[in-house]
Order: structure tokens, then C-alpha cells, then sequence
């Protein structure tokens, strides 16, 4: 029981960390809701890069650590 416990609280803790670092680097890439308007498929790319990155980096964090 202890176990599924902390699974839950990692997966939580992941998941945060992974929304807090797509909203950083889509701000340092200065990805807004205008480029989202006025090119959406560039929009789509860019933040598909940041999610891949933060993707890598929780994985850092949480699993190869």
C-alpha cells in the first residue's frame, strides 16, 4: 500500500515538474498565443520541441537519477 502511495506522489511531482518546465521554455522560446493564431503549425512544432525537452529532463530527474 505504501508503495502505490509513492508511485502516485512521484507521478504528481513529475507531472508538475513537467507543466512548470513546458510554460518556462515555451516563454523563453517566445512561443504566444499570437505565433498560436497566426501560425499554428509552427505553434504545434515548437511546443512539441519543448514538451520532448521537458519530457527529457523529468526523466532525469525522477528515473536516471
Amino acid at each position: 500500500n505504501t508503495l502505490n502511495h509513492h508511485l502516485e506522489e512521484i507521478d504528481r511531482q513529475a507531472q508538475e515538474m513537467e507543466q512548470r518546465l513546458i510554460s518556462q521554455l515555451a516563454q523563453q522560446e517566445g512561443i504566444t498565443e499570437q505565433l498560436k493564431a497566426e501560425n499554428q503549425m509552427l505553434w504545434v512544432g515548437k511546443m512539441n520541441l519543448c514538451k520532448a525537452r521537458s519530457d527529457e529532463l523529468v526523466k532525469l530527474e525522477f528515473i536516471y537519477d
